[in-house]
C-alpha cells in the first residue's frame, strides 16, 4: 500500500520547468523580455517607517515581463490582455492578421507565460493597470484600442474607464467582473483547496480536463500542441503561486457605475456556447456601456481568439478587424 502511494505521488507531482527550456520553446527572441521601469521612487526620509518604505520599494522596482510588439511602429496601435491562467499566444492568430496596418501589442501579466512573478507580490487589478499604463508609456504609445477576454476583459473595461485618453476603442471578449457565485463584491475569494493543490499536483490529463469545457468543440480546438503549451507555461518557476495570488487577490467592485464612465466605441463578443462566464451575462454589458455593439458567435465557446465557428470561420476576427478601421 505504501509503495501504491508512493507510485501514486510520483505520478501526480508536477515539478517546474527550467526557465531556459521554456524561453528556448516559447520566446521569439531575446528583446522581447522587457524590463519596464515604474515611476514612483520614494525618497527614505518620505516612508513612514520600515515596513512602509519596503513595500514601497516593492511596488517601484522595475519588473520583467514578457512582450511581443509587431506591425508599423506608425499605424493604430491595439494592446491585447489575455485571460486566467493563459498567455500572450492566445493572440497569435489574430494578431498575424491585425499587425499588416496595426501596431500589435500583447504581453504576458506577470507570473503567466514567460513573464516571471511580480516582485511586489501584488497581482490586483490596480496593480495590473499601473503596469499596462507604464508599458504604454515605455513603449511611447500615447493612445491605443485595448482587447480583452475574460480577466484580461475585466482590466481592459477598468482601464477604459479610468484613463480615457489613452483609450481609442475596446473591444471585450467574454469579460469577468460581475459577481458570480464564490465571488461577491468588496471580498476577496477564498481560494479552493482544490485550487490550491495545483502547486504541487498538476498532471497533464486533469489540466486538459479542465481546459475542455472552455472550448464549443474541444476535439476540433484544444489540440495536442495547444494542451502542451498551456501545461507547460503553467510550470514556469513560480506561475502556480501567482495564478493562486492573483486569485485570491481579485476584489470584484460593482462593474456599472464604472462601466457607464467608458467613453470609447465598445465591441463585446460572446460565444453562445460559453461555459464558463455565459453569454446571459452580456445583457449586464449591453445595459450598462453607453457605447456597445454586442456579436454573438454561435458555435463558439469562451475563447473566440483560439476557436472558430466551422460554419462560418472568421467572423469573430472579420469583425474586430472591421471595427477597428472605422
Amino acid at each position: 500500500m505504501t509503495l501504491l502511494a508512493l507510485l501514486l505521488a510520483w505520478w501526480l507531482w508536477t515539478p517546474d520547468l527550467d526557465r531556459a527550456t521554456l524561453e528556448a520553446r516559447y520566446l521569439r527572441a531575446p528583446g522581447d523580455m522587457v524590463e519596464l521601469a515604474l515611476p514612483g521612487k520614494v525618497a527614505p526620509a518620505q516612508a513612514a517607517d520600515a515596513a512602509a518604505k519596503a513595500t514601497t520599494t516593492a511596488m517601484t522596482q522595475p519588473v520583467r515581463l514578457h512582450v511581443r510588439d509587431s506591425g508599423p511602429r506608425d499605424a493604430p496601435a491595439i494592446v491585447m490582455l489575455h485571460g486566467f491562467g493563459a498567455s500572450l499566444h492566445t493572440w497569435q492568430a489574430w494578431a498575424e492578421v491585425l499587425q499588416v496596418d496595426h501596431r500589435v501589442i500583447r504581453f504576458d501579466l506577470p507570473g503567466s507565460g514567460l513573464s516571471p512573478p511580480d516582485p511586489s507580490g501584488a497581482y490586483t487589478d490596480t496593480r495590473s493597470m499601473q503596469l499596462l499604463l507604464a508599458l504604454m508609456d515605455q513603449l511611447g504609445v500615447p493612445r491605443a484600442s485595448v482587447a480583452g477576454h475574460s480577466i484580461g476583459g475585466r482590466l481592459a473595461w477598468q482601464f477604459a474607464a479610468a484613463h480615457a485618453d489613452r483609450v481609442d476603442k475596446l473591444v471585450l471578449l467574454s469579460p469577468d467582473g460581475f459577481a458570480s457565485p464564490g465571488f461577491a463584491y468588496g471580498q476577496a475569494p477564498e481560494v479552493p483547496a482544490s485550487f490550491k493543490l495545483m502547486r504541487w499536483v498538476l498532471p497533464r490529463p486533469l489540466l486538459k480536463m479542465s481546459l475542455e469545457p472552455a472550448y464549443a468543440d474541444p476535439g476540433l480546438a484544444l489540440s495536442n500542441e495547444l494542451t502542451t503549451r498551456y501545461f507547460e507555461l503553467m510550470r514556469a518557476p513560480g506561475s502556480r503561486d501567482a495564478l493562486l495570488a492573483r486569485m485570491g487577490q481579485t476584489v470584484l467592485v460593482d462593474p456599472r457605475p464604472v462601466l457607464s464612465r467608458i467613453r470609447a466605441p465598445t465591441l463585446l463578443l460572446w460565444g453562445e456556447q460559453d461555459q464558463m462566464i455565459p453569454i446571459s451575462n452580456s445583457a449586464d454589458y449591453v445595459k450598462a456601456v453607453p457605447d456597445v455593439t454586442l456579436l454573438r458567435l454561435p458555435g463558439v465557446g469562451h475563447l473566440p481568439q483560439e476557436e472558430d465557428n466551422p460554419a462560418a470561420p472568421g467572423v469573430a476576427l472579420k469583425a474586430v478587424a472591421e471595427f477597428l478601421r472605422r
